[in-house]
């Protein structure tokens, strides 16, 4: 079967019609550019959604529950699930300019078992108990990769491999991120320039701040506020509603289940329509 060349596709009007048949429509297609701005309440929710952009982990659970490589390409285990070869990416970048290497995944791993450097982008795991559900582990926010040493520091230095770097941070109130230049993301993440995250303590200004267009999306909002606003969107529906969508934001038809805010990628993953 030839490969259909999805960018050449998406450049001509063929693309009307094969969205039209799919049942899909141009504002559900990814598109750089813009700026996300999220007002969230007082809780974890900023840190959740900043560190989900600046950090990456091992691997990705994505919106439908798949697991995929994110600074691994690729996973090797034994019969016993065991013994673990994780093979990295080698164009993963940190936001400081230094590349990722192998020390600062041991880093992490190192907490698991023994571990050992088979090669500049190969490590070896071993366990003291089976486990085969480590890479679904390995995704969770506790195990983000960050320089060897420097630790998951304050969202104001922190320095991650993840599609936006920090520009402004304070804690509890304000973050402040920028796209990274040349990520090995680029046209699958990380779609707006830049990512903004306000933190509204009261529900009832947030919905305010969405109604006046200074925000795009508003988490928890309070639903006789937001239903007197028209062509909102709601997630995960208007009866039960944990944010509240400005039509001018595009979201991908599947959204991560295990967080309230897209499992904390919501960052990668939408993108101004």
């Amino acid at each position: 079967m030839t490969r259909i060349d999805r960018r050449a596709l998406f450049a001509s009007g063929a693309a009307a019609a094969l969205l039209a048949a799919t049942g899909a429509s141009l504002a559900d297609t990814p598109k750089f550019g813009g700026v996300l701005r999220l007002a969230v309440p007082r809780d974890d929710s900023l840190e959740q959604v900043a560190r989900g952009a600046v950090f990456d982990n091992l691997t990705e659970i994505a919106p439908d529950g798949t697991l995929r490589g994110e600074l691994v390409t690729g996973w090797q285990t034994d019969a016993d699930a065991r013994v673990w070869t994780f093979d990295l990416r080698d164009d993963a970048v940190f936001h400081d300019g230094g590349a990722l290497d192998v020390g600062d995944v041991l880093a992490v791993l190192d907490d698991f078992g023994r571990t050992e450097a088979l090669a500049p982008n190969r490590v070896y795991l071993e366990l003291s108990e089976a486990n085969p559900g480590l890479p679904f582990l390995l995704a969770d926010s506790r195990f983000v990769i960050t320089r060897a040493g420097q630790g998951v520091t304050p969202l104001n230095s922190a320095n991650g491999t993840g599609c936006y770097r920090v520009d402004r941070a304070e804690d509890d109130r304000h973050f402040l991120g920028r796209r990274a230049a040349s990520h090995y993301k680029d046209g699958q993440a990380g779609w707006v320039d830049a990512l903004e995250i306000i933190v509204i303590p009261d529900a009832h200004v947030r919905a305010e701040a969405l109604r006046d267009g200074y925000v795009d999306v508003v988490a928890v909002p309070n639903p006789e506020d937001t239903r007197r606003i028209r062509g909102l969107r709601y997630y995960p529906s208007e009866a039960d509603m944990a944010l509240a969508v400005s039509s001018n934001v595009g979201m991908p038809r599947q959204i991560g289940q295990r967080g309230l805010l897209d499992d904390g990628r919501i960052a990668e993953r939408w993108w101004m329509a």
